[in-house]
This record gives structure tokens, sequence and C-alpha cells, in this order.
């Protein structure tokens, strides 16, 4: 009796790990399919399953650390202005890197992944861990059980962008939300917002989901605007068989 209730309570805690995860990875699904949606379909896949590995993995190694982490303040204000700034460049098309090689843009692609993915994950881990209860076994193969619900995520989330380029601009907008969630939760300020201004709680988000939008726009129409003046800047190679 006493192997079987504690077989079952492992069984709820992994249970409970893996619906943290598939609740938690929305998000990492609409900054994996963002950040690869330039890419060719084959490097597409690849982007997405090395990008989802990676992130996995450094959310593993954040786990350990998380509840030290989310007592240092400014951390996640910081992370937060990060966050904008890649939601923001992730509505330039291409993110100005036409001129890249394939692996290049493939490798920009992952890092980007996992950058995002870290600064979100700074709180998201201690769902996991508590579900753990410092299980370290327990942890790493529900985390592993999640990869697949995020490429699952990913590849549909991608998908939508292609055939409704408005998710684009939603998924740039929830970075900026999940961005302003992190700055108003940050140690230095939330005590203050929490007694002075709790509706920031709710008006911060927005301002920040609005400002990543308006920006990343901005943003891609200065390359738009600039592309035609380097076409022309840029000398045309020679036709074989014509002279001066």
């Amino acid at each position: 009796m006493g192997e079987w209730t504690s077989s079952s309570v492992l069984w709820v805690a992994l249970g409970q790990i893996i619906v943290i995860n598939i609740l938690l990875s929305g998000d990492n699904a609409v900054v994996i399919a963002l950040a690869s949606r330039n890419l060719p379909p084959k490097q597409q896949k690849n982007a997405i399953i090395f990008g989802s590995m990676g992130a996995i993995v450094l959310r593993i190694i954040l786990t350990f650390f998380a509840v030290m982490l989310l007592d240092v303040p400014y951390l996640k204000i910081v992370g937060a202005v990060l966050l904008l700034w890649i939601g923001a460049k992730m509505l330039v098309e291409n993110n100005g890197d036409e001129n890249l090689e394939a692996s290049d843009q493939l490798w920009a692609a992952i890092k980007t992944i996992i950058l995002a993915d870290l600064v979100m994950s700074l709180d998201n881990v201690i769902g996991v861990a508590a579900a753990a209860k410092g299980n370290t076994t327990l942890l790493v193969i529900g985390l592993a059980i999640s990869i697949p619900l995020i490429v699952f995520g990913s590849t549909l989330v991608l998908k939508l962008m292609e055939k409704y380029p408005v998710v684009i601009i939603l998924g740039a907008g929830l970075l900026g939300w999940v961005a302003g969630e992190m700055a108003v939760e940050d140690v230095s300020v939330k005590a203050w917002v929490d007694a002075s201004v709790p509706v920031m709680h709710k008006l911060f988000p927005a301002v920040c989901a609005i400002l990543v939008v308006v920006a990343g726009k901005w943003m891609a129409a200065r390359v738009a605007a600039r592309s035609p003046i380097e076409d022309l800047a840029t000398p045309k190679p020679a036709v074989a068989g014509h002279h001066a």
C-alpha cells in the first residue's frame, strides 16, 4: 500500500508538471514561431527543435536558482526591457538578416528563442519546481516531456502566422504584455504597485503591448524605406556579352 501511495504521488506530481508546462508553453510557442517564421521550411523545423531543446535545458538549470533570482531587485525590469526589444525586433521583416548565410540565420533564430525563453521563465519555473517537490529526476522528466508540446504548439502558431499575418502582430503584442507583467512584479516595485496603484498590473502590460507593436512597425517602416536606397547604391554586376 505504501509503495502504491508513493507511486501515485509521483504520478500526480509528474502530471502537475506537464499541465503547468502546457499552460506556460503558449508564450514560448509564439516566440519560437516569430523567430523562425522567415527561415526556409527545413530550417524552420531545425530552429523549432533545437530552440525548444535549448530553452528546456536552460529552464532546468534556471529552476535550481529561480527562488534566489526572483529576489534580485531590478532583474525582472531588465528582463522586461530585453523582452520588449525582442518583441519589437521580431516585427521587422527578416530582422534585417537578408544578407546572412542560411546557417547564420538559423543560429540567430535559435539564439533569439533561447534568450526570450530564458527571460520569460524567471517566475514560470517556480510552479514547476514546486510541483516536483525537490525531485530532480521528476523535474527533468516533466520538462523533457514538454519539448514535443512546445514543438507542436510552435508549428501550429507558425501555420497560423503564414495564413493570418495579423497573428504576427498579436504575437509581438503578447511578448510586450508579458514584459509589462514582469516589470510590475519586480521585487523593487511590487509592494508600491500593490499598495498605491494596483491598476498598473493591467494597465502597464497593455501599454507595453501597444509599445512593442508601434515600435516594431516603426522599425519595419525604416528598414523598408532604407532598402530601395541601398539597392540603388549597390553596383549591378555586368551582364555577359554586353560592352560599354
